[in-house]
């Protein structure tokens, strides 16, 4: 057995991926005077797991030069189908552009490029398998492809996704929910302005979107008791494509009662910091990575319940309102004909805060 290679110095944070969530606190702790290393399993971006349908909001965390670089397509507004293709489409739109598409692995490798401009150290290739808090920091082991390396840091944080291996290790508790998501892909180009949302999988929905010369987006989630492979090719096959490049992951819904231990966060999907009515989460991710950088002080553990009550405090009202959306997509074919007929039309709302529902915006909009 080789031994364990072991780090240098001890860190002030250990970031274990390189996804937005943990770029992005790489980023702004490391501008701040930090020392940061960032340990990816494998090279930045992949596999690709996840949709690349962003709100607009993204580009205030991005580089300078980001939004030209991995742009593919702009969104006007959305067609919900209560079943498959054929069935009737009930459009909600603005007049202007309401959301963008992107280049998902393009915006991965952007930020994580943004993080080692900052000073943060990026360690790809380093499988994280294991993590341990003590009463003066953490452990991780990684294996690597020279054998197992060990670091040393003041502060943990877990941006490793679902499956997080961090919040195993350190024994935080698990989302509310794991869904799990198809998404495939069609070489045909579409420059189409509207999203189709299919209301037709138990318990979340699928969709198509249009992605410029790069093609067509198909994309499904559902329980994984749902058979969402066959539900996904049942799609394709409604929409007469076969589609290429296919992918999966687990979409995680329901932050649980903590996602902080002793020296230890979690950000993105690794504390499910996601939209529960659509499943994304970038810009929750890199919201709650913000709060992280400015709140804790990996010297003082103690502020670790500041980034708790800081992230909540922004996205739990969100997340609760997107988690009641979520439910309608259960109710009866009828209802939910009836609900989309004397709601859609012009809009109002914003993609990533459904108490948008609420504005002036959306009832002006309703209004007209």
């Amino acid at each position: 057995m080789r031994a364990a290679i072991q780090s240098a110095s001890m860190h002030d944070a250990i970031v274990v991926g390189a996804g937005p969530a943990g770029s992005r606190y790489a980023r702004q702790a490391a501008a701040s005077g930090l020392d940061v290393v960032v340990l990816e399993r494998g090279p930045v971006g992949e596999p690709l797991a996840c949709s690349g349908h962003v709100s607009r909001d993204l580009w205030e965390r991005t580089p300078d030069g980001t939004r030209e670089a991995i742009l593919q397509n702009q969104i006007s507004g959305a067609r919900f189908h209560v079943g498959g293709p054929e069935s009737p489409a009930h459009d909600f739109y603005r007049d202007e552009t309401i959301s963008e598409v992107i280049d998902r692995v393009a915006l991965d490798r952007h930020l994580a490029d943004a993080a080692g401009a900052a000073g943060a150290e990026l360690r790809v290739d380093h499988t994280v398998t294991d993590a341990c808090e003590d009463a003066d920091g953490v452990t991780v082991t990684a294996r690597t492809p020279e054998g197992r390396a060990e670091f040393r840091a003041k502060l943990l944080v877990g941006a490793d996704g679902p499956r997080s291996r961090v919040r195993q290790s350190i024994g935080l508790p698990e989302p509310e929910e794991l869904l799990h998501g198809v998404l495939g892909f069609d070489e045909s180009p579409d420059h189409g302005d509207r999203v189709d949302v299919h209301l037709d999988v138990p318990g979340f929905f699928a969709w198509r979107i249009p992605r410029g010369e790069a093609g067509v987006e198909y994309g499904l989630g559902a329980r994984p008791a749902a058979d969402p492979v066959e539900r996904f090719e049942a799609l394709t096959d409604a929409y007469g494509v076969e589609t290429t490049h296919r992918c999966s992951g687990l979409i995680p819904i329901g932050p649980p009662e903590s996602v902080t231990g002793d020296r230890t966060l979690l950000l993105g999907d690794a504390a499910a910091q996601t939209k529960p009515f659509t499943g994304g989460g970038i810009n929750y991710g890199m919201t709650a990575a913000d709060h992280a950088a400015r709140t804790v002080d990996p010297g003082d553990p103690a502020t670790l319940d500041d980034y708790e009550a800081a992230w909540r405090a922004d996205l739990g009202r969100e997340i609760r309102l997107g988690a009641w959306i979520r439910r309608a997509y259960d109710l009866p074919d009828a209802v939910q004909t009836v609900g989309l007929g004397l709601t859609s039309g012009r809009v109002g709302v914003h993609m990533d805060r459904p108490s948008t529902v609420f504005s002036l915006d959306q009832l002006r909009a309703f209004v007209r």
